[in-house]
């Protein structure tokens, strides 16, 4: 999609190159007297019905094939009904392979594959991402005032409006939430702005867009002694959550945090800190996805002598106020990143979670269900300079959400 066309909503691009059959074989051709085309005797829906269970990248493809087929895939219905026809397809992984380039490569783990995608032409790297059931919200990171709401597959975007409150923040959290069922979506952030000429208070803001109003909502505003928000949270069964990081005050071993607020009862001002949750160990970085609508943390482990240093990568699942661990990286997938820094990029839905360094293209995988590790298929990028990261988002393919 070219900038011209950015704007517009709901349009799918498909270049039609029609491929020419001929409809019945050749009479003289004794080998071919019994072939007939399977597509001239197929009705509508039963095609449809075939197309269904194509990989979600095929399904482009097949819309370039002839009209017919074009216009069965880009159907209102088939796309509403792509989901319940098709094996469910595991979350995809978007890799950033350039720091001021909106290209980049997708995983698919069910076929192994990675595929060339672009985003929209002024989102880089350093954008704020964040993703719920086939939609991806961006955020600018320079006035954070910039926002989109995004289908990667099918280039489907909206602009949202610039919520109102703190213009500017020292730190910001976005989120979003989908709903399954009327994919109607909210959109969060967590806004933190330090006290002038006092480290040790920072502002905080709660800001909260409905898709169905349109409209922004400033739902909490208060200051928090010691504490901080960051650029982590995440939405789960109408519950926000999101990482503090001490200001001050705390021990090294409680640098971390989590608050829980409910979106639909919401708490009152100045009890924020009731809902408070410690860390579940001395952590380098946390990130917070929502898999089955339960609350997962990857974070990093840091040495008991000294904090800020990896030692391993944990997975932790919150229930009620405390932290269950499931899982830690063996060592030798931890040892497999080779030189591996204290923050790393870490995301996931459903029950896979993708974990990267940001210093190389290697991507390792996670079954919280299954319980079982592995790597992706390497890469096609490969690291061109000694100071080239890299990093990524999870993400649905789904083709029947529209921004």
């Amino acid at each position: 999609m070219d900038r011209d066309t950015w704007g517009s909503h709901y349009q799918y691009s498909y270049v039609i190159n029609p491929v020419k059959f001929d409809p019945f074989p050749d009479v003289n051709d004794e080998a071919n007297k019994d072939i007939v085309s399977v597509d001239s005797i197929l009705p509508d829906d039963l095609l449809e019905r075939i197309l269904a269970y194509l990989p979600v990248a095929s399904i482009f493809r097949a819309g370039c094939v002839c009209k017919r087929w074009n216009d069965i895939v880009t159907s209102k219905r088939f796309l509403w009904n792509f989901s319940d026809n098709v094996l469910s397809h595991k979350p995809w992984y978007f890799m950033f392979t350039s720091t001021d380039e909106s290209f980049g490569y997708s995983y698919d783990p069910s076929l192994k594959k990675w595929y060339g995608i672009e985003l929209p032409y002024f989102v880089t790297s350093n954008w704020f991402i964040a993703s719920s059931f086939g939609l991806i919200c961006l955020m600018n990171n320079d006035s954070r005032s910039e926002l989109h709401v995004y289908n990667p597959i099918t280039k489907c975007s909206k602009m949202l409006i610039e919520p109102s409150g703190v213009k500017v923040s020292d730190y910001s959290a976005l989120a979003i939430s989908v709903d399954k069922l009327s994919h109607n979506y909210n959109v969060s952030i967590v806004k933190s702005k330090q006290v002038p000429d006092n480290f040790y208070q920072w502002d905080l803001s709660i800001h909260v867009y409905n898709s169905e109003t349109m409209m922004w909502v400033t739902l909490l505003s208060e200051v928090l002694n010691g504490w901080r928000a960051g650029d982590e949270s995440v939405i789960c069964d109408n519950v926000l959550y999101f990482l503090l990081y001490s200001t001050g005050g705390g021990m090294p071993d409680n640098r971390h945090g989590l608050i829980k607020y409910n979106l639909s009862s919401r708490s009152s001002h100045g009890l924020l800190m009731r809902n408070f949750i410690p860390a579940p160990c001395s952590l380098t970085c946390g990130r917070l996805m929502n898999l089955k609508e339960k609350l997962v943390m990857v974070g990093g482990i840091g040495k008991q002598d000294r904090s800020d240093i990896i030692k391993g990568i944990g997975i932790w699942v919150l229930n009620g106020t405390e932290w269950q661990e499931v899982a830690r990286m063996p060592h030798k997938y931890f040892q497999g990143f080779g030189e591996f820094d204290d923050v790393f990029a870490s995301s996931g839905t459903d029950d896979l979670i993708y974990i990267q360094s940001y210093g190389a293209p290697a991507l390792l995988l996670f079954d919280i269900n299954q319980k079982q590790w592995r790597w992706s298929q390497k890469c096609p990028v490969t690291k061109r300079f000694p100071l080239q990261l890299f990093t990524g988002f999870c993400y649905e393919p789904r083709l029947e959400v529209f921004p």
